[in-house]
């Protein structure tokens, strides 16, 4: 399970909003450039307060790894599918319409790839309303 801890910033109704600490970690991480933990910026994140947090308090916010591998290679390899796959489909189509194979792969590429990312972020909004795979607070600490 990846665990990180935080503090509660903002309770709205049944939900608390979490300033996640930077940790060790984050110095010796590889993409500490890129990432917004490694910035100036605080990173939030926004979950169902089952515990009945309130503000200020220190929380445990963790996420199952079996969730956060799916996840992960959901945004991560999806996208390169769909590129590939629209290519491969783009130069097939290229020539039953007489169209340059090579522009045909390259638009098709692009236009799977926007989909890919179209259908994350409403996968994405589904798995917020219905608090599926998401972090959860899984303790107060005191």
């Amino acid at each position: 399970m990846v665990s990180e801890q935080g503090i509660v910033e903002k309770i709205m109704g049944r939900k608390a909003v979490i300033r996640i600490e930077r940790t060790s970690a984050c110095a010796t991480c590889e993409s500490r450039g890129h990432c917004e933990v490694g910035s100036t910026r605080k990173m939030v994140v926004e979950v169902l307060n089952e515990l009945g947090a309130q503000n200020g308090d220190r929380v445990e916010v963790s996420i199952p790894t079996g969730s956060f591998l799916k996840l992960t290679l959901l945004v991560y390899l999806f996208p390169i599918v769909a590129l590939i796959a629209g290519a491969y489909a783009g130069e097939e189509w290229a020539g039953f319409v007489g169209m340059n194979p090579t522009v045909a792969s390259i638009l098709s590429g692009g236009l799977s790839t926007a989909i890919a990312f179209i259908a994350l972020r409403a996968l994405d909004r589904r798995f917020r309303t219905r608090g599926q795979a998401g972090p959860r607070m899984t303790r107060i600490l005191f």
